[in-house]
């Protein structure tokens, strides 16, 4: 959406959408803190597993990216990870500088209960509404992704 196209909503609207974004993204970081506080995991680590689960594996660089932080807050990380015996780093056949991270066992096992967490989520969000709203929530919110 253009700047243009945000200024020909009508300024109340504007308010309430972004009260109701913020309120949303309020209850979805509280939601993600009580899940944490319930395992051993902090958020960030939870963040990786869940990148390294869906993506697979994929050298520093690669997971700061869809991290989006450092490589230096990445590596801080994989260290807790690794201690935690939840990834471990392979040194890459292709540049011997470079390691690629992997989940083990246990944080694939991390991943699943992690992603089963969102899944049960997005039921209780997605509950009240017929397959038609869902459909169209699903299509608004790629949408907007595509903003950032």
């Amino acid at each position: 959406m253009t700047d243009n196209q945000v200024h020909e909503l009508h300024p109340k609207l504007v308010e309430s959408l972004n009260e109701s974004l913020l309120e949303f993204f309020d209850k979805m970081t509280s939601w993600e803190s009580s899940v944490m506080q319930s395992g051993s995991l902090k958020l960030s680590d939870a963040h990786a597993i869940k990148i390294l689960g869906h993506y697979g594996k994929m050298n520093m660089k690669d997971l700061a990216q869809r991290l989006g932080v450092t490589t230096g807050t990445t590596t801080v990380t994989v260290d807790r990870l690794e201690r935690g015996g939840f990834a471990c780093r392979k040194q890459a056949e292709s540049d011997r500088r470079s390691y690629i991270i992997e989940l083990t066992d246990a944080g694939h096992a991390a991943y699943l209960e992690h992603h089963r967490h969102h899944l049960q989520l997005t039921h209780d969000i997605v509950s009240n509404l017929d397959e038609e709203e869902a459909e169209s929530l699903l299509r608004l919110l790629r949408k907007a992704i595509e903003c950032f």
